[in-house]
Parts: C-alpha cells; structure tokens; sequence
C-alpha cells in the first residue's frame, strides 16, 4: 500500500504547480483565514489570561468572595467579621481581607488619565505569590506610596527608569499626591491598563468612600495537611448565604468560567475564530472548484481509461491537504510578528505556544478537507460520453 502511494504520480501537485497565479491565490488565502483564526485564538486566550494574573496569583488554600460579586475586577464587598468567624472553624489557620478598586490616576509621564486596579491588603501579611510585590512591602507602610505595575499599557519608560535610578516619582488622584515606591511586573489586562498595590491603610485613603468593616475578598490558609475542599464545604454550610468559599483552583475556574459566558468579549472572539473557519472553507473551496472545472475534460477521460471515482476524488483531497500545508507554513510566521507587535502595544500577555500552532495546523487540514468533500460532489458528474 504505501508503495502503491509513494509511486503515484502526484497529480494534484502538478495541477496546482501548473497555474501559479491561482496557486498563489490560494495559498494567500488560506494564510490568510490561518492569521484570522490565530489572532482571534491569541487575543481569546489573552483575556482568559490577563483576566486571571491577579486569582492565579493569590497565596492563599480558599477564597472568600461575596455571593453577588462578578469577577475579580468587579467584587461586591461584603463584612470583615466573616473572616473572623471563618477562624472559628478547624482547620482555618488565618483570613486576611483584600479590598480591590479601579482608581483613575493621572500617568506621570504624559499626565493622560488611565484606569488601574488597585489593590490593598496589610503588608504584614502578604496575599499573593508575587515576589518582586513581597520584597518592597515595607515601602507601602509609608503613607500614600503605591508599588506600580511596569507592565502596565501605556507610555511610562521614563518614570520606570527614574524609579530603578532610585529617584522619586510622584503623580495624583484628585487632590492626593502619590508617591511611587517600587515596580513589579504582572502586566495589563482588558478591564484595566495596569495594576497598583499598596497597604490597606492606603488604600482608605485613595477610596475615601470606601469602609474598612467591608472587603473585596477574604484569603484564607489552612493548618498544614488540611482538605482544602472539605473546608471550603465546611465554611459554606457554617456562613449565611452573603458570602462563599472556593478552594483556589475553584476560584481561578469560576473567573474563567465567568468570561467565557457572561462576558461578550468571550463570545467575540470565539465567532471570529468560527467565521476564520467559514472564511478558508469558502477560499479552498473556490480553488478546488475552479481546478476541477476547467479539468472536467481530463477527469472524464481517466473514467473512460478505467480509473474509478476513488482515484480521482484522491486527487482532489491531494490538492486540499497539499495546500493546508503550504498556507499553513507563512500563516505561523507572520502569526508570531503579529503577536510580538499586539503584545508590545497593548501590554497583553499573548505568546504563540506550540499547542496552538498545531490546533491550528489541524483546524487547516479539517478546513480543507471539508472543501475537498464538497468539490468532489462535482467531480463525481464527470461523464466519459459528455467528451467522447
């Protein structure tokens, strides 16, 4: 069999070969529904991941969040004392409280308004599994002094140069002076362009309206060999229906869960990718369809030489896979500028691994084949009499 296949004629290369421009055309438009597909599937998988930096982060066995809050960026509070009497249950070891903001801070470098998240917790007690943040904690117990996200979207070279030269870089919210103490590295996501993270007492002071007695979210840590998920069912059954716990990787799941079918931006992205498909059927279609009309004489001619419908509906699936193959391979490289660019310009964490090129890759062969399916419908009313 796989001599049989090695030592056919490669028709189908040949028929493509022999006009370069309709090849050419083809295979720009196939690379083309390819970098469509890719860039929905980046940008997809960019908002599941900056949406999330922030809950994959947390340092923390169970997280206590309010029954009516949304997503991370958008909690609904509720009252401290549950994380007071979350320490009446065993196995609880602490609760620390966590308050969460969108602040609208004048950039210090262009003076423009920006949108960041802002995020206070006590520094004695860090919340989250970031380095850079837990190594500059000190910094926040100085009165209204903030560590700032270098990562952020939006032009801010300058200010990070002067703060690692060790100088001073204040800006403001209303009629309050910030002073920036420090840099970490997260990165922006689609809700912010950036991140702020300073000591609760800080955190009342730039939400003025916002009460002490009522946080954002609760982190709590076990003794050490405890069932996270037993807690959490145990913490559940003990509070009234305000609030709720998730074990940690419950908690990344639900804010995942919550962009994929609460959010339109999820939806977006998945029927752009959709139409990207519909787009490379459509083009390879038109391709095969044309090759197979203007060769119906010799497709006729085979069938009356002997060859069955099998061999020839071959060489239209030939033709499909050979051009999923050559579209595919300039799709990939100008896929990854692409992304280098958007990363550069919006500060999103969107990288090309591997595993994507390869759905991709699969996602070009299903696309084709499925057009071959259809041409070969065509082909099968090749009649010998027509010609002879």
């Amino acid at each position: 069999m796989f001599k049989s296949i090695f030592n056919r004629t490669p028709l189908g290369w040949l028929q493509l070969k022999h006009d370069k421009l309709r090849l050419l055309t083809a295979i720009s438009g196939i690379a083309f529904a390819d970098i469509l597909i890719f860039m929905q599937l980046g940008f997809m998988n960019a908002l599941y991941s900056a949406n999330t930096q922030y809950p994959r982060k947390i340092n923390g066995d169970i997280v206590l969040t309010s029954t009516q809050a949304t997503n991370f960026n958008k909690p609904y509070t509720f009252p401290r004392r549950r994380l007071y009497q979350a320490m009446d249950v065993p196995g609880v070891e602490s609760a620390e409280p966590v308050y969460i903001g969108s602040l609208d801070w004048r950039n210090p470098q262009n003076r423009a308004k920006t949108s960041m998240l802002t995020i206070g917790f006590d520094p004695e007690k860090p919340v989250f599994a970031l380095p850079e943040v837990n190594s500059q904690l000190d910094k926040v117990k100085i009165p209204d002094t903030v560590l700032f996200d270098q990562a952020s979207r939006g032009e801010y070279d300058q200010i990070v140069n002067q703060i690692q030269q060790g100088k001073t870089v204040t800006t403001e919210k209303d009629r309050t002076t910030i002073t920036i103490g420090g840099l970490f590295t997260v990165g922006a996501s689609f809700a912010d362009d950036g991140a702020l993270i300073t000591s609760d007492q800080n955190f009342m002071r730039l939400f003025p309206r916002k009460k002490p007695g009522m946080v954002s979210l609760g982190i709590i840590n076990l003794e050490e060999g405890r069932d996270p998920e037993k807690i959490a069912m145990s913490l559940n059954a003990y509070f009234p229906e305000d609030v709720k716990a998730y074990t940690h990787q419950e908690y990344v799941d639900a804010e995942l869960a919550y962009i994929k079918s609460q959010t339109a931006i999820g939806f977006v992205f998945t029927l752009g990718t959709i139409m990207g498909f519909i787009v490379g059927i459509v083009i390879v279609y038109q391709v095969l369809s044309t090759d197979v009309n203007d060769h119906m004489a010799e497709y006729a001619t085979f069938k009356a030489m002997g060859y069955k419908n099998s061999y020839l509906l071959g060489v239209v699936f030939e033709e499909a896979i050979i051009l999923s193959i050559i579209g595919f391979i300039p799709s990939v490289a100008i896929a990854a500028g692409l992304y280098q660019l958007t990363a550069a310009a919006t500060a999103l964490p969107i990288v090309l691994p591997a595993s994507r090129a390869v759905t991709v890759l699969i996602m070009t062969f299903l696309m084709c084949s499925i057009s071959g399916a259809i041409t070969t419908r065509k082909l099968q009313s090749a009649d010998p009499a027509d010609i002879f």
